[in-house]
């Protein structure tokens, strides 16, 4: 499942994260991106009532639960119907639960000590956050000029215009939160996720 894993989101490129509160919005965001083209994405664990939203969306598409800090919330995620787990941090006990499970782990880093000793632990897809403030997509080609061995995914504060620019930079696929879907509307978000992704196949 890693391996394939690495493989859709390389294809896709871009993996949008859902962050609300409310399990109906964030279902409504979520068929919006389906509906839009895309296979894969995350719904951050906010609050207990979100698992709802995992269990409903995962009938759909496959769905990474972020945002998982501890092993009671990706046990929870898993039976919820979560594929992917992924957290803002490099956890070994969240390792060592994703390779029991056989559940693909992203873990967060920020620095190239972390991104490196994530790559060691045989980690398939190493988040760099907050990438805006790390220094963008040049902290990016930064990072892969030593290291190009690393799969990395670039978040925190990605705009979808900018989304290229760190595929360019040798990124496999890149988080997009609330610039996809922060004040659209549901027909308004599905055309933003067609455009994205043609943009970036083309």
């Amino acid at each position: 499942m890693s391996k394939n894993l690495i493989q859709l989101l390389a294809e896709e490129k871009i993996f949008p994260i859902i962050r609300s509160n409310d399990p109906q919005k964030a279902i409504g965001i979520a068929k919006a991106l389906i509906d839009g083209g895309i296979k894969v994405l995350e719904i951050n664990v906010e609050n207990p009532k979100i698992f709802s939203a995992i269990e409903e969306i995962s009938k759909y598409a496959n769905v990474c639960a972020g945002g998982i800090i501890t092993s009671m919330q990706a046990d929870a995620s898993i039976l919820s119907g979560a594929k992917i787990l992924s957290s803002p941090i490099f956890s070994m006990n969240l390792l060592k639960l994703s390779k029991d499970k056989r559940i693909p782990f992203i873990a967060g880093t920020s620095t190239a000590n972390e991104a490196y000793n994530a790559w060691k632990a045989r980690i398939p897809l190493i988040k760099i956050y907050p990438i805006t403030a790390m220094g963008g997509a040049m902290y990016v080609e930064d990072l892969l000029r030593p290291m190009p061995f690393l799969n990395i995914m670039p978040l925190g504060n990605v705009k979808l215009e900018e989304v290229r620019s760190y595929i360019d930079a040798g990124a496999k696929a890149v988080g997009v939160g609330r610039d996809l879907y922060d004040g659209y509307s549901y027909s308004e978000i599905t055309a933003r996720a067609k455009k994205v992704i043609k943009e970036l196949k083309g």
